[in-house]
């Protein structure tokens, strides 16, 4: 291809873009949806760090929820609540846990939209096991793959195949198609959870051991961004990114601490639905929650999108219901659970109104 054909071809992707910008004040309806899922880092604790740098840049050019939080307490039911409307009462990270409800795939695949699942470390397409290589180096976990525990998708063959090892990733992103709907699942050493303290395989993160405010969690925080920029610039190179699109980079809930007055995190704060215990709950941790609010606490969200604003921060209270009613409303697929809650959930369209 000539550098005149290129540069042609490149204007057309822009003109298409700016197209589809809508002439009024609402959002941009976009072609193309990418979810990156992070875990366990209150969004104080990473964007603005030195350790996290390009997810720092991401923020501050494009958009940035300051006010981002996890649904509840612990990483299941937040993957659960972001693709239900509901984390249905659960509140431990069990991989034994099914979920016999609608989702967002139902939703997706009733209107005839395209959907992959990207599962880092995860050995074969629609693999079943609770984690791999073993529960005792679990570098990935099926508690961070949410479509496997619905049975509706974990019983059909053919829905299963669209959940794949994150080595297809960069391939199928430079396939003319790609799906409406992408979401990615880093494993335990790519998205700052941390947790495995030996060498498995060359290239996968390991070892990363868990840590708080010391070296262990900068390394964690170093691996997730450079996880993080390779996705993001693997995204914007593909055929999806000259269409109108949105990456939404997240974390699951807030920073694991060990705080004993909080279930061991850093904070239960939350909004927009995040469960409230009237009297006292024996969590998994082991300890007792005496009422009140029991939410994700503080998360990553941060939206980067090619209409939508630009060096934009909002401070209004979001989480991943949020998310959630935004992909809804998007491809207007009717709302799960929560996420039809508009006095209390607002969805994201702040961040992709140009």
């Amino acid at each position: 291809m000539t550098r005149a054909v290129a540069a042609a071809a490149l204007l057309v992707a822009v003109l298409a873009v700016a197209a589809a910008r809508p002439s009024g004040s609402g959002p941009t309806r976009l072609e193309h949806i990418f979810v990156i899922m992070l875990e366990n880092h209150s969004d104080e604790s990473v964007v603005g760090d030195v350790n996290a740098p390009f997810i720092t840049r991401l923020a501050r050019r494009y958009g940035h929820a300051a006010r981002y939080y996890g649904v509840t307490h612990t990483s299941l039911p937040n993957y659960i609540a972001l693709t239900s409307g509901s984390n249905w009462w659960v509140n431990d990270d069990a991989p034994s846990h099914r979920f016999p409800h609608r989702n967002l795939i139902d939703q997706l695949e009733a209107k005839h939209l395209s959907w992959v699942a990207y599962m880092e470390s995860m050995p074969k397409t629609g693999y079943l096991g609770p984690y791999y290589p073993s529960h005792k180096v679990s570098v990935y976990v099926a508690r961070h793959n949410p479509f496997i525990l619905y049975p509706r998708i974990r019983k059909h063959r053919e829905r299963r195949s669209h959940i794949k090892p994150y080595t297809f990733f960069a391939a199928d992103m430079r396939k003319e198609t790609v799906p409406n709907l992408v979401w990615i699942s880093p494993n335990i050493c790519h998205d700052m959870h941390g947790g495995v303290t030996v060498r498995y395989r060359k290239g996968d993160g390991s070892p990363c051991p868990s840590g708080y405010d010391n070296p262990a969690d900068a390394s964690l925080k170093r691996k997730a961004d450079a996880f993080v920029k390779a996705a993001v610039r693997t995204i914007m190179r593909s055929p999806a990114w000259s269409e109108p699109s949105a990456i939404f980079i997240l974390s699951d809930e807030t920073t694991e601490t060990g705080r004993a007055s909080t279930g061991g995190y850093k904070d239960a704060t939350g909004c927009c639905d995040s469960p409230y215990f009237a009297g006292k709950a024996v969590l998994s941790s082991g300890l007792v929650w005496n009422g009140g609010m029991y939410g994700g606490g503080s998360a990553v969200g941060v939206i980067v999108s090619n209409v939508g604003k630009r060096h934009f921060v909002s401070k209004r209270a979001f989480n991943h219901y949020s998310t959630l009613a935004t992909i809804e409303k998007n491809w207007d697929l009717g709302y799960l659970a929560y996420a039809a809650d508009r006095a209390q959930v607002p969805a994201l369209d702040v961040f992709l109104t140009p």
